[in-house]
């Protein structure tokens, strides 16, 4: 007889380890994490792009609204994934975080600030009762005073430093594209045309329809721009040349 018991008796507290040393409950912010529409980050030395599938759930939607790509400040943006509510208030603490620093300082802040502040916060809500896991993960990209920078925050309140990655439910698709095309003296241009490309294979893979939000902050400007709808239709069809 086991000395273990089921799985399902580790899963209903956050603050507790299962025998072989897991939190169920991180484990599923993870799946909707990995169960969510793919976004995706480029870092190269003319800039950062971010890119997401993003669905419309009724043709009565406004197709110009963005909800999977936010602006933090002029230099930094972030792309999400996972459950939506959860970002949004991990997006409103970002924003606090940057203007604080500008406030203080007088500087735009760090890329890696911002995404270990958030990810603070992320792991504060896996060590105490009565709380869950936020079910998001979020790409910071941007420029600083270090150059272009990308970072990954997860469910468990880790932060990795990226020069590409993909996360959600079409990563591997889209990784590997990453893995075979990506390189480090990319024009901002390819490096468009190379997120789009992820993008739309992702999507193809699933069998569903191309629909695409990306955002890129230059290295010469270091000012945030979200790509116009038509600018990004010019992409996808550009694949089929």
């Amino acid at each position: 007889m086991s000395i273990f018991a089921a799985p399902g008796a580790y899963d209903r507290a956050i603050t507790v380890f299962s025998p072989d040393g897991r939190l169920f409950q991180v484990e599923y912010a993870w799946e909707t994490v990995n169960r969510g529409a793919t976004i995706i980050g480029i870092t190269c030395k003319e800039g950062v792009v971010l890119g997401a599938e993003e669905k419309l759930d009724s043709i009565l939607q406004d197709p110009t609204y963005t909800w999977k790509l936010y602006e933090i400040d002029q230099h930094l943006g972030a792309a999400v994934v996972g459950l939506g509510s959860d970002a949004r208030i991990l997006i409103d603490q970002a924003r606090v975080y940057a203007q604080s620093n500008r406030l203080l300082y007088d500087e735009p802040i760090d890329v890696e600030v911002v995404a270990k502040r958030i990810s603070d916060i992320k792991q504060l809500y896996t060590q105490h009762a009565g709380v869950r896991p936020f079910g998001v993960s979020i790409l910071f990209g941007g420029i600083d005073k270090t150059g272009c920078r990308l970072f990954m925050t997860d469910p468990s309140g880790s932060y990795r430093s990226y020069k590409a990655v993909a996360v959600g439910i079409g990563r591997e698709t889209a990784e590997k594209i990453l893995r075979e095309e990506y390189r480090e003296d990319l024009t901002l241009e390819e490096a468009i045309r190379l997120a789009v490309k992820c993008l739309v294979n992702a999507l193809k893979a699933r069998g569903e329809e191309p629909r695409l939000r990306l955002c890129v902050v230059p290295s010469e400007t270091k000012k945030i721009r979200m790509l116009p709808l038509e600018e990004i239709e010019g992409y996808i069809k550009s694949l089929g040349s």
